[in-house]
């Protein structure tokens, strides 16, 4: 066997910058902002939603004009330095209008999206976490819920309460978080069987808190992408209701019932389908793009 001398090796260079911190170190969320601030797609989204909310909110208070005062002597005029986006067949201000209608719509939009938080995802963990007969059970009547038609229920609420926005509410509330329960039902299904659970359950950490504590902040990624999309799609859904006669009511606005006044005289006042038109495509595609950029900035495997 051939001996093994000292000239058969060399010292080791010695590294200096092995241990450098080469980056400062980031949580999840805090990463999942640097990645989405990368994306100027998403990025210009959130802006323009933020620009949307602000003159919803301030919009109507930046003109004299109140949204349901009728001028019958002014009636269907082309915007003007006095009334910056024209108004209806009433005289009404199609600038108080229009942001007013904003602000209903994107209020059921948000009143989806927390409804689609709480039930739905409540819902959906209770379902995974216990399984069994428990988890059958609550799947058979979400099966039940999905197969009633939203527009029936709207209408039936509709004929005991009335048109307006707590119809349109309470039928979302009825049968809208079904999706979102089954989705973290299924995230819920994977992480249950993972060892932090099964760490937690041997220290003796009660179901209640295994799934508050451990389960459900480890789906928020997902439950955040879900509600970018809730929220246009309750949006679309009250212009729907509104734009066939079903939904807000007259004098109150909202982006539906101004599409459906619009549809009617565009020939004529092609201003006011434009504005309340392009006012709803942004919130839609803004909502879109943030929903994208924030499933790429939330997905782990994107992580560089």
């Amino acid at each position: 066997m051939e001996s093994i001398s000292k000239e058969m090796f060399q010292p080791a260079q010695k590294t200096t910058n092995a241990e450098a911190i080469v980056r400062p170190s980031l949580n999840y969320w805090a990463d999942a902002w640097r990645r989405l601030r990368k994306n100027k797609l998403a990025m210009g989204g959130l802006i323009i939603l933020v620009i949307l909310f602000l003159l919803a909110i301030i919009g109507p208070m930046l003109t004299p004009f109140s949204y349901a005062t009728q001028h019958l002597k002014e009636t269907n005029l082309a915007p003007s330095s006095k009334y910056w986006l024209g108004t209806d067949d009433f005289g009404r201000d199609m600038w108080a209008r229009i942001w007013w209608g904003t602000r209903i719509s994107l209020f059921i939009g948000l009143v989806a999206a927390a409804l689609d938080l709480v039930v739905g995802v409540l819902y959906g963990s209770i379902s995974a976490y216990f399984g069994g007969k428990v988890d059958a059970f609550m799947q058979r009547f979400i099966e039940i819920i999905y197969s009633i038609p939203y527009l029936l229920i709207a209408i039936l609420l509709m004929m005991v309460l009335g048109s307006g926005v707590t119809s349109i509410i309470l039928a979302y509330a009825i049968t809208g978080w079904v999706t979102m329960a089954r989705l973290v039902r299924g995230q819920m299904l994977v992480l249950k069987e993972q060892e932090f659970v099964l760490a937690a359950r041997s220290l003796g950490a009660k179901s209640w808190r295994i799934i508050a504590k451990h389960l459900i902040p480890n789906v928020l990624g997902v439950v955040v992408v879900q509600i970018t999309f809730v929220v246009p799609t309750a949006i679309f859904v009250e212009a729907f209701l509104s734009f066939i006669g079903l939904g807000v009511k007259p004098p109150l606005a909202s982006l539906g019932n101004l599409l459906n006044d619009g549809a009617g005289v565009m020939r004529y006042h092609p201003h006011r389908l434009l504005f309340p038109t392009v006012i709803f495509s942004l919130i839609l595609l803004s909502f879109n793009l943030l929903g994208d950029g924030l499933r790429d900035a939330l997905d782990p495997k994107m992580r560089k």
